[in-house]
């Protein structure tokens, strides 16, 4: 997996009891448009992106990349997770050379408040454990966001620190293989 190490990418799709984490596929591009052309979305990720440029910009076949699984309800797109490096030039770490994995997760609207992001990082999560044994993973969010503190504090993830970035308060947490994600 490119800069995640060693992984080959993609992996066998994962199932959990309601969703499959997946790769994209060009029938995910509708969904990927709605999802960065929401409102309520854009809240949480600096505003929505017009739809027009949106339509013009998205790829065919987007989040086509290593690291990012697709997550499907039923063979439709309800959303997306990612695990990155960190950059190192951001604030926030928890490894002297920085470049942490890090979890990152969106979904459409109509799929909030269902459980199926916390079900779905956590497969992530159990992933990750499996191909990069070790490895610590964090998580970085606004700390007005009380679902996304929510969800962190349910799958394992404990404070590191708070900075101020993107003109707001984050809450910067860890989470170790050796916490559950369940």
């Amino acid at each position: 997996m490119t800069g995640l190490g060693p992984v080959a990418w993609p992996p066998a799709s994962i199932r959990t009891e309601r969703l499959v984490l997946r790769e994209s596929e060009a029938r995910d591009r509708a969904a990927f448009i709605d999802l960065f052309a929401s409102p309520e979305v854009g809240i949480h990720i600096g505003g929505p992106r017009p739809r027009h440029e949106l339509e013009r910009a998205v790829p065919e076949v987007p989040g086509r990349r290593p690291g990012h699984f697709v997550i499907d309800l039923d063979g439709a797109m309800i959303g997306m997770v990612t695990l990155d490096r960190r950059d190192a030039g951001r604030p926030g770490h928890v490894r002297p050379d920085a470049a942490e994995a890090e979890l990152g997760y969106m979904f459409l609207p109509e799929a909030w408040g269902c459980g199926y992001a916390a079900e779905a990082c956590a497969a992530a999560l159990d992933w990750c454990a499996d191909v990069l044994p070790g490895e610590p993973v964090v998580l970085c969010t606004r700390s007005v966001n009380d679902r996304a503190m929510r969800l962190a504090a349910k799958l394992g993830f404990t404070e590191v620190e708070r900075f101020e970035e993107y003109g707001a308060e984050q809450w910067f947490g860890v989470w170790s293989p050796a916490t559950p994600s369940g």
